[in-house]
């Protein structure tokens, strides 16, 4: 692949998707550039979400094309994109309730496991040290970096909200990835717990080099950490550019940051 491909680590083409009548995306063109973190704003029916399962494979786009280091990967699985490096968490906590956190975690780590589903099964050899070895890369990296070591062993339903989505942000970084999409990371946390998810983002971005795709209405942490944001409204994409250009826009201070003043 190209420096230049490389540059445009994913990237988004001419992207259409409608529901029966209603035009979810329409004609949306980006690309989120390797090692920043790219915001998505909008105001609600904007088509952020939509666009978000476009890319991570839940919808298939009508017209349109979704790339990964420059490779088309519009046609592939879900599972398959995350093969790739391409992770997610969801506006909605998805945890498995009746699981620990550190359980929780490793489920985003099993999509890198390569021994085959006898040896799971019987937990041996290959199997057991890929399990043991996984584990202590979680609790090294992934646990001590989101400072959740404490709580590793409390199942998921004792834990605050804002913990529960730290520990969400924890499994799709168990997965590696490369590009990691962030919808509404901070959504229903208070001002404490927003401050230190921004900063966990942005240590994400810095110490592992995370391409960062973040939908969020929290407008003053978009502003504060994205280099770049992409504007919808009502499925089209109305502006893009950095903070200062967006922040800027007439048709996006009409849409969205209007509304906030």
């Amino acid at each position: 692949m190209s420096a230049r491909g490389r540059w445009r680590l994913l990237k988004i083409e001419d992207l259409h998707l409608s529901f029966g009548g209603i035009k979810a995306l329409q004609g949306i063109n980006f690309e989120a550039r390797a090692g920043e973190v790219t915001g998505v704003i909008g105001p609600n029916g904007a088509g952020k979400t939509s666009l978000f399962n476009a890319i991570s494979g839940f919808y298939t786009p009508d017209r349109g094309r979704v790339y990964f280091e420059g490779k088309d990967i519009t046609a592939m699985s879900p599972d398959k994109r995350a093969g790739l490096g391409l992770a997610r968490t969801f506006q909605n906590i998805a945890l498995f309730r009746g699981m620990t956190v550190l359980d929780n975690i490793k489920l985003g780590g099993h999509t890198r496991l390569t021994t085959n589903v006898w040896q799971a099964l019987r937990y041996f050899g290959a199997a057991q040290r890929e399990e043991l070895a996984l584990r202590r890369e979680i609790e090294e990296q992934v646990i001590d970096f989101l400072e959740i070591d404490h709580i590793r062993k409390y199942p998921i339903t004792m834990l605050p909200y804002g913990l529960q989505k730290r520990v969400e942000l924890g499994r799709a970084l168990a997965m590696r990835p490369k590009v990691l999409l962030l919808d509404e990371p901070v959504a229903g946390m208070n001002r404490e717990e927003t401050a230190d998810m921004a900063r966990f983002i942005l240590d994400v971005q810095e110490q592992f080099g995370t391409t960062i795709l973040l939908v969020e209405h929290d407008m003053h942490m978009v502003m504060d950490i994205c280099s770049h944001i992409v504007v919808l409204n009502f499925g089209q994409q109305i502006a893009g550019g950095t903070p200062a250009e967006v922040s800027r826009n007439p048709a996006v201070i009409e849409a969205y940051l209007g509304a906030a003043a």
